[in-house]
């Protein structure tokens, strides 16, 4: 009987461990995704814009791995607006790469406020 209230223990432990690793990896990730997002939407040129919404990009993949539900969606309708921006932006495209941008920045908030509010 011990052993397995300790298996169940274990098992209780490592998932609330890993469930608080996923938060520490979401927040870590998204707050930077949307910093990068935001300086690729205010950014001065193309090439700026390329280069934040790359970063932003990264961030918002690795965050997206740990996210769920609206989050998750939210953080995936991202990082496709980060791609148009990136490939609007290597066109030379600087208007629709920064208003990609722009979208970006308004679904990674989203998530942000999404899992804010669930704690």
């Amino acid at each position: 009987m011990i052993k397995k209230a300790l298996v169940i223990c274990a098992v209780l432990l490592s998932t609330n461990v890993a469930f608080a690793l996923d938060d520490v990896i979401f927040k870590d990730h998204s707050t930077v995704a949307l910093d990068h997002a935001k300086n690729a939407a205010t950014a001065g040129n193309a090439a700026e814009v390329v280069h934040h919404a790359g970063a932003a990009l990264e961030h918002t993949l690795t965050a997206s791995i740990s996210a769920k539900g609206v989050a998750k969606n939210h953080l995936n309708e991202g990082a496709k607006e980060l791609q148009k921006a990136i490939d609007q932006g290597k066109l030379g495209k600087y208007n629709s790469s920064v208003s990609y941008s722009q979208a970006a920045v308004a679904h990674i908030s989203a998530a942000n406020s999404v899992v804010e509010s669930n704690h």
